[in-house]
């Protein structure tokens, strides 16, 4: 389990080089992804308490709020902890073996897995849309103290 979170908190803040984010932001970006994929792994993968694409959904949520949090204590734009906060939920492996199920004509298991991976794709997208409706004075509390 911890070897999955140092993973997802190195792709998280590799992925955040390759988009060009700021270096500053790589260890905000890398606990973002560990804390996403540690949800995610404790509802789906250990505890098997929900679905997958409710896993993902919690997931991304708490993905979302500490994105938006250290946007505001950061002062800078919430897309640069999203994008690379996300990264660990994607369904990266449902489109790839639904791609091969197509390749190798074996339909029903294509049907099978392509339909898991754009439930997954569907609960992050929900996730972001239901963080955002939050207005953006509840994450003020976030913001640092201004020294002159």
């Amino acid at each position: 389990m911890i070897g999955e979170l140092i993973a997802a908190a190195l792709g998280t803040m590799a992925f955040a080089l390759l988009f060009g984010v700021p270096a500053k932001y790589y260890p905000y970006c890398g606990l973002i992804g560990a804390a996403g994929w540690l949800v995610y792994s404790l509802l789906f993968q250990i505890g098997q308490v929900f679905s997958e694409p409710s896993a993902v959904f919690l997931a991304t949520v708490l993905v979302i709020l500490m994105s938006r949090l250290f946007a505001v204590r950061e002062r800078c734009p919430v897309t640069i902890f999203l994008i690379c906060g996300i990264f660990p939920l994607v369904p990266g492996a449902g489109i790839y073996w639904t791609a091969y199920h197509l390749v190798m004509n074996e339909v029903e298991l294509a049907s099978e897995t392509g339909f898991a991976a754009v439930k997954s794709a569907v609960a992050i997208v929900l996730g972001i849309v239901f963080v955002f409706e939050i207005p953006q004075k509840f994450f003020g509390f976030a913001r640092k103290k201004h020294i002159e």
